[in-house]
């Protein structure tokens, strides 16, 4: 049953909440996400009642996080201000202040290497009074126990400063911040505590390791696989953290499973993840954005395949993936297996047009591919004499027709100087070239074992003429700064047609909602928490432009088959048609606004806050 959605403020407002997270200020995954974009619902029903709290990382933290007063630290009054300063009087190194993101929370940052000196104690303090063991040479495992001991004692501090009559709600997200909670039930910190896993730690290794992981997943024997694979301690902190919690709570309705068989409790709740949508909104300006960004790629594809030969853009779409390198988990294996049965079917059914399929992930790699940077290169020149040349012509031909007579278009060819004929002539004579576009634009480390490459040769996914799908592997981030892109990612999925993400193993999954709130088209799939999330709450979602991937009880060529159906669909509606499905997309965003799903949050809280 769905929890009703009530105005956290007037149920809660003798409480105050402390929120978690390794990545506050600290950009390294997905949990960056989800606490970033739900700052701006959260703010406005928790004001000066809410902080969150996470390692300081001076790197990390210098773009993103802005101190404190002196002066306002001296003579606040609040429980998160007094705690700091507290922990100052001890002599810890606790940094205070503003998160510079929309609503601008207050923020509680902690260097977690002040205390290594007292790491062997920590450890052994783990291992006595709660079995987990912790190595001599994880600095991860390290870091992490340092910042659960610190913040141990800011949360004993806060308890201490908060107002007679009031409660302290602490939520946790991700065994990284959830070492300190056994330690506060043991001490009887008096805080109500909520811990939220997004992915099982080892549910991920496993999905990545065994093609039947759901299938397997009741007859795991948790600690036998952690060992294997070298993770017990974080699952162990893991462990202790889910139950040593009043309320447990995780994602999706997908890993509740995951849940009850590798952590051995069943969630209480389940919380979904969402975006803030007016971040996204761009009014009725999507559409324009759509073409604004499609421009920008059309360069690079006229750039990286028009040298060895050319093909009508007007009648290309643009597809794309993305996310971790997780070669099954995220599906790249379906998605190519199911791009290679399009190709033949496109080249069979004589249809026109063309897909260029982009994979963004990121690779270890050496350099960008010198001849993927000189295909540019020479395309740049090519345009710098065209708009030379553009530029003699018209004011020779704005001066031809004002001294006209006879009122006809004159031969354009003859006001072009011979040098500009000449060089005309010889780029496009050096630009030309049989040599095929290469499917990846970066020199891997190594690109012998990268399953993606080995598909695309093992099925000839080589970008030859008569490909009907062409591919572009683009093993790093996009940004602003890359030569060969140049955008933000955000603007890349505007001017792309669709973004398929049929993904294995994904808790939740960011892509395709970002997709949705950029009025993008997404395939998921029901294995994903957001697919599952979507088959749950909207009736016919294709009607709204999200297509799911039926992967539950099918096989790997039966759910690569579905997929090849649902883009050869797509690739078969005109451009009315498409524009109409943007259209219901991004009217469907709203759904996944955090407005409306912070109230699984507050459903959470208010069960912790009945338990002692």
């Amino acid at each position: 049953m769905q929890p009703q959605a009530h105005p956290t403020e007037t149920l809660l407002p003798d409480v105050f909440l402390i929120e978690s997270a390794w990545e506050v200020c600290n950009q390294v995954g997905g949990i960056y996400t989800v606490i970033r974009s739900k700052v701006p619902a959260t703010m406005p029903a928790w004001g000066e009642r809410y902080c969150l709290l996470g390692p300081y990382f001076p790197n990390q933290a210098q773009g993103e996080f802005e101190p404190l007063d002196e002066l306002e630290v001296h003579t606040g009054s609040d429980p998160y201000t007094s705690a700091v300063r507290a922990m100052r009087a001890q002599g810890y190194d606790v940094c205070i202040g503003t998160w510079l993101v929309t609503g601008r929370p207050r923020v509680v940052l902690i260097n977690p290497f002040q205390v290594y000196g007292q790491l062997a104690q920590l450890k052994t303090n783990l291992w006595q009074r709660h079995g987990i063991p912790a190595p001599d040479h994880d600095d991860l495992l390290h870091q992490v126990i340092a910042f659960g001991h610190l913040s141990k004692i800011f949360m004993q501090h806060v308890a201490a400063h908060v107002p007679a009559g009031k409660r302290l709600l602490a939520h946790f997200h991700e065994w990284m911040t959830g070492v300190a909670i056994p330690d506060l039930r043991r001490e009887r910190v008096p805080a109500h505590i909520v811990f939220t896993t997004h992915a099982t730690l080892l549910g991920r290794y496993l999905a990545m390791n065994d093609p039947d992981f759901y299938d397997h997943l009741m007859r795991v024997d948790w600690q036998a696989e952690a060992r294997h694979f070298n993770i017990e301690p974080a699952v162990q902190m893991e462990r202790a953290a889910a139950h040593g919690s009043h309320v447990f709570t995780t994602v999706s309705e997908l890993t509740v499973r995951e849940c009850i068989y590798l952590l051995d409790r069943m969630p209480d709740a389940v919380l979904p993840n969402g975006l803030n949508i007016e971040r996204f909104v761009a009014l009725h300006e999507f559409q324009n954005l759509h073409q604004q960004y499609k421009s920008k790629i059309h360069e690079f594809v006229m750039a990286h395949f028009f040298q060895s030969y050319s093909f009508d853009l007007d009648k290309t779409l643009y597809l794309f993936t993305s996310g971790r390198y997780e070669y099954h988990n995220k599906g790249f294996d379906l998605t190519l297996e199911a791009l290679a049965r399009l190709n033949h079917r496109i080249q069979a059914s004589g249809m026109d047009g063309q897909v260029v399929m982009f994979f963004i992930t990121k690779r270890p790699y050496t350099s960008i591919n010198p001849q993927v940077l000189e295909r540019r290169a020479l395309l740049d020149e090519v345009r710098d004499t065209c708009r030379a040349i553009e530029q003699q012509v018209g004011e020779r031909l704005f001066y031809a027709a004002a001294a006209s007579q006879d009122h006809k278009l004159p031969e354009l060819g003859e006001m072009v100087d011979d040098y500009w004929k000449l060089r005309y002539r010889r780029q496009l004579q050096s630009w030309k070239t049989n040599v095929l576009p290469p499917v990846i634009t970066h020199n891997l480390g190594d690109d012998r074992t990268d399953d993606i490459l080995n598909f695309m040769r093992r099925a000839q996914l080589l970008n030859h003429r008569h490909d009907r799908v062409k591919m572009v592997y683009h093993p790093d981030f996009v940004s602003p700064s890359s030569p060969l892109l140049g955008m933000e990612y955000g603007q890349f999925v505007r001017g792309c047609h669709l973004g398929v993400f049929p993904s294995y193993y994904e808790p939740w999954g960011y892509t395709p909602l970002e997709c949705v709130a950029r009025g993008v088209p997404a395939i998921t799939s029901d294995l994903s928490g957001f697919g599952d999330y979507v088959l749950q709450t909207i009736p016919e979602p294709e009607q709204k432009g999200i297509f799911v991937v039926r992967r539950q009880e099918k096989t790997f060529h039966e759910a690569a088959e579905e997929l090849c159906d649902m883009l050869w669909n797509f690739v078969q509606l005109n451009r009315r048609e498409r524009i109409m499905q943007r259209n219901a997309v991004e009217s469907s965003a709203e759904l996944f606004d955090w407005k409306n799903l912070r109230v699984h949050y507050d459903h959470a809280y208010g069960l912790a806050l009945e338990r002692q």
